[in-house]
């Protein structure tokens, strides 16, 4: 498949997870990729693991929360490939705790990267975007921006947010032929949902009425649809990937 034969998609967060399936399935669909983390060992891998089925891949080592080193990120990505033509804003953390117990720093660092991140991310791509008069960004939010989940309030009002900046960034870039869409995956089989007891997974799947987690290609499935010409004429919603959870 080569629907995204002479595309340049950028991913960041995507050393591992749900962000590697998407820069991977990217790469399955002919796109050049840009994979981009703080985790430089196993972002070099990924892009390597790329490179070796065939595709062009490059890593680039980046702090999104950092605004001088996004700027250096999409400035290595246009000068060795020219151009941008996807951003996939995937990069984020947890730093889960009650409220009352949550220190200031768990706040600050869960917006910094995943809200702040996203948007330093966002302007950036977007200059060079202008540029062409075309472009689509995916923003990785969360069910939890939605609805709110006992012991994330930072993740909650960050995944929020972002949704707010994809709406926002919509209106503005759409003059320019730039779609921005955001995904909110629901459970998803991570690595965090194995560390659960079964117990608690089962107490999850009720409140699921396909009565099942999804896997990290159903969230990749739907930002490469995003991402395609197929979606050209949808921009600024939200695209819940999650059994049904939230219906």
């Amino acid at each position: 498949m080569s629907r995204f034969k002479e595309k340049v998609v950028l991913v960041t967060g995507s050393s591992r997870g749900i962000g590697k399936v998407i820069a991977m399935s990217f790469a399955d669909a002919g796109a050049a990729v840009v994979v981009s983390d703080v985790l430089a060992e196993e972002g070099e891998k990924t892009a390597r693991e790329i490179r070796e089925l065939g595709n062009q891949s490059i890593f680039v080592q980046c702090d999104v929360s950092d605004s001088q080193d996004v700027n250096g990120m999409i400035a290595k990505t246009v000068d060795k490939f020219g151009k941008i033509d996807v951003l996939v804003n995937n990069a984020g953390i947890t730093r889960d705790t009650l409220m009352i117990r949550m220190k200031d720093e768990d706040w600050e660092k869960v917006l910094n990267i995943n809200l702040k991140g996203a948007f330093y991310c966002t302007r950036a791509a977007a200059k060079e975007m202008m540029k062409k008069r075309t472009g689509s960004i995916v923003n990785i939010s969360s069910v939890v921006g939605l609805m709110g989940n006992l012991g994330q309030a930072n993740y909650s009002a960050s995944k929020a947010g972002l949704i707010g900046l994809t709406k926002s960034a919509a209106k503005e870039l759409a003059p320019r032929g730039i779609t921005v869409n955001a995904v909110a995956p629901g459970f998803i089989e991570t690595e965090m949902t194995q560390k659960l007891s079964e117990q608690v997974k089962e107490t999850y799947k009720k409140v699921i009425p396909l009565n099942c987690f999804g896997a990290p290609q159903d969230v990749a499935n739907t930002v490469l649809f995003l991402a395609s010409e197929n979606a050209k004429y949808i921009t600024g919603e939200v695209i819940r990937v999650d059994g049904g959870m939230r219906m």
